[in-house]
């Protein structure tokens, strides 16, 4: 297996990652590193916004906004060198406003004066097959530990952190397991999958060492769009915004995406791409089982594995909602509201339809399905106010459920 360095990196092509998995680019990144490509995941955030909107029009999704705003900020940065620097756009391209990204990050790149660096797309969908960026087995390999072990340790110090005694403990243990697991996956070794699940046992009993307040905090589930969800930049950094307001809160795992996106929208026929598919949902889920046992073995909360969880969900969700987040959406709502999380905050895009059609056009019929759980939703946008944002959540933590 290719062996990363670091430091290395004089010879080969820059490649900017716009931020969007907040929890798990610090181990993904590395299956990004080739023999030609050095990435970068990017970490301006001042004023990316107003550089977005300046070369994308705002009627496009917010993500976008900030990708675009993001990516151009960091070229006229004069940091890196324009000749060597590639731009990375993951898309799911899905039926929707998200798959042109590519194309609206293409525009706003030359408006802003970068004609010659060039785009590259990462999907699995075939679109822009001239921009593609070409995949290595090992970067595959590699960025299949990157997800499971940023999983499993976002979903222990998202509920750790908030809980405990000694302030900065979580985030020490979170730190040696990123430092730990980061050596690993740049020289190549212990990339077995017997060894990521004795690194599931690891990982959860270090954490269950930590001494936590014997009053918890109210727990709070966290759904909507991709990276809305998943990223500080979209949702207004309400992960720390709810534990400001004694609460900590739960985002499912970026597992159960993947299994969502490979069950709902590859695995439709009978082609040979839709078999491999069909094995690797299943390859996917013994990996989460295994996460999950670990993670419930040391008395932390989870959702239910994927197949569970949409077993659960049947007759509370419509199988039909496949663009976007889709159906993953209320299913993940119902999860949480059926198993010791019953308050939700669902996050989207303004204007995103299929998350508008998809999750806001449920929300009122799970409220009525499960009344022993609260859902509030809000839309975050470059035209919007944080503050807005930020009362109904605390609407959410200040209303009393409803009693049984």
């Amino acid at each position: 297996m290719y062996k990363i360095d670091e430091n290395a990196w004089d010879e080969k092509y820059i490649l900017l990652i716009p931020a969007m998995l907040d929890a798990h680019f610090p181990l993904i990144k590395y299956a990004f590193f080739s023999k030609d490509y050095h990435p970068v995941i990017l970490s301006n955030e001042d004023h990316i916004t107003d550089v977005g909107l300046k070369y994308v029009n705002n009627d496009m999704c917010y993500p976008i906004v900030l990708n675009a705003g993001q990516m151009i900020d960091a070229l006229q940065s004069g940091k890196y060198d324009i000749i060597r620097t590639r731009l990375l756009m993951p898309t799911a391209g899905d039926a929707c406003r998200g798959a042109n990204y590519l194309h609206v990050l293409k525009e706003s790149v030359r408006k802003a004066g970068f004609d010659r660096v060039k785009i590259l797309s990462l999907n699995v969908k075939g679109l822009e097959k001239d921009c593609q960026m070409r995949v290595q087995p090992f970067m595959v390999w590699r960025a299949l530990f990157g997800l499971f072990y940023g999983d499993i340790l976002m979903l222990l110090i998202n509920q750790t952190r908030p809980n405990e005694v000694k302030k900065g403990q979580s985030q020490k243990v979170w730190q040696k397991w990123i430092n730990i697991l980061s050596r690993d996956l740049k020289e190549g070794k212990n990339l077995t999958l017997g060894k990521m699940k004795r690194n599931f046992d690891r990982i959860a009993r270090d954490f269950s060492r930590i001494r936590l307040n014997d009053k918890r905090k109210q727990r709070v589930g966290i759904v909507g769009e991709l990276y809305i969800k998943y990223c500080h930049l979209g949702n207004w950094d309400m992960i720390k915004f709810l534990e400001s307001n004694g609460c900590e809160s739960h985002t499912n795992g970026l597992s159960w995406y993947a299994m969502y996106y490979m069950d709902s929208h590859l695995t439709d026929n009978m082609t040979f791409e839709s078999l491999l598919y069909k094995a690797g949902l299943k390859f996917f889920g013994s990996l989460q089982r295994a996460m999950i046992e670990a993670l419930r073995k040391y008395g932390f909360y989870t959702m239910e594995d994927f197949f569970t969880m949409k077993r659960e969900a049947e007759g509370y969700v419509s199988w039909g909602y496949k663009t976007g987040d889709g159906w993953l959406i209320g299913a993940e709502i119902t999860g949480h509201i059926l198993h010791e999380c019953p308050k939700v905050l669902a996050v989207q895009p303004f204007g995103c339809m299929p998350n508008h059609t998809c999750g806001r056009g449920l929300y009122p019929s799970l409220q009525k399905k499960l009344p022993q759980g609260m859902i509030v939703s809000c839309d975050v946008d470059s035209s919007g106010s944080k503050l807005n944002v930020y009362n109904r959540a605390r609407m959410l933590v200040d209303m009393p459920l409803k009693e049984e």
